[in-house]
């Protein structure tokens, strides 16, 4: 798919980053305001890059998901989607993985399968990770 430009913008946001891994990230209207830490701690854990990942990319595939749904008939606003985020080392240095979990209610597990690959297609945040990493879509009806 070719890249597609933004020709109506509809909402902006900026975040600053200082200390990288072990410094802190601060969204521009204070929404966000996170001291962040290296993955792996358990007694004092903190938020990385692959957690902000994580939820952005569950959130937006979520409703990406709604609006598809919406569009089939089908309600899915009660619907939750999971992000697994896999950090790692590749040929090349450092990459990630993603594996989007959802499960919608009232529906059966092939038309949950279908609309989640729908909302694959439509989420912006596929759009952006296409082709870049690898990510698998898995839905059940619930």
């Amino acid at each position: 798919m070719p890249f597609e430009a933004v020709n109506e913008t509809l909402y902006t946001i900026a975040a600053s980053a200082q200390g990288g891994r072990e410094g802190r990230v601060k969204s521009e209207d204070g929404v966000v305001d996170l001291p962040l830490g290296k993955p792996g701690s358990k007694s004092n854990p903190k938020a990385n890059p692959e957690t902000l990942f994580a939820s952005g990319y569950a959130s937006c595939f979520n409703g990406a998901l709604a609006a598809v749904a919406g569009k089939e008939g089908v309600d899915a606003s009660a619907s939750t989607t999971t992000a697994d985020v896999n950090f790692g080392k590749t040929d090349s240095g450092f990459g990630l993985a993603v594996t989007l979990n959802s499960e919608i209610p009232g529906v059966d597990d092939a038309t949950a399968q279908r609309l989640a690959e729908l909302a694959h297609e439509f989420c912006p945040y596929s759009k952006a990770t296409r082709g870049n990493i690898d990510v698998t879509i898995t839905a059940k009806g619930v």
